[in-house]
């Protein structure tokens, strides 16, 4: 029923239509800058910036994980940054969210991983549930900062 791959560069068109997916489930659905092109060349070139397993289900696309290398300076060793998992709602609650994370988690261990870490949107109280039970833990005392658009073209041209 349940398979888990690795995504090849024909997989291009359904990751990016997983990306779309995942920013109208997230409210955001003008957000999306991504094409093909950018795809084909972060992840699927000689150096590829991300990777991605896809779930199917009988067969079918059900979900996938984009996730990259992020790196501990007090652990000296890389980690895995899921950055996007996504299942399509007519395939969740068969447990292919949980298999994708089992699948990363495997992929962390093998390659000698500290851990995992990403991010949850604070009102998707279901998939806070779901990474609880399966025993993830949020940082205490820490929140997420990042500088975008003008602020970082500001803060750019600062000497």
């Amino acid at each position: 029923m349940l398979k888990i791959r690795k995504a090849s560069v024909e997989d291009v068109p359904l990751v990016l239509s997983f990306i779309h997916e995942l920013a109208e489930y997230e409210r955001e659905p003008s957000a999306v800058r991504a094409t093909e092109h950018d795809l084909i060349r972060d992840g699927f070139s000689a150096n590829p910036k991300f990777r991605v397993i896809i779930a199917e289900w009988d067969g079918n696309p059900a979900g996938m994980a984009f996730f990259f290398h992020n790196y501990s300076t007090w652990q000296c060793r890389q980690g895995l940054f899921l950055e996007d998992l996504f299942v399509r709602p007519q395939f969740r609650a068969k447990g292919i969210g949980k298999a994708l994370m089992v699948h990363l988690t495997q992929i962390a261990i093998a390659e000698n991983c500290y851990g995992m870490r990403w991010e949850v949107l604070d009102w998707n109280t279901s998939a806070i549930d779901v990474y609880q039970r399966l025993g993830a833990q949020f940082r205490e005392h820490w929140r997420v900062m990042q500088l975008t658009g003008e602020e970082l073209k500001h803060l750019s041209e600062q000497e």
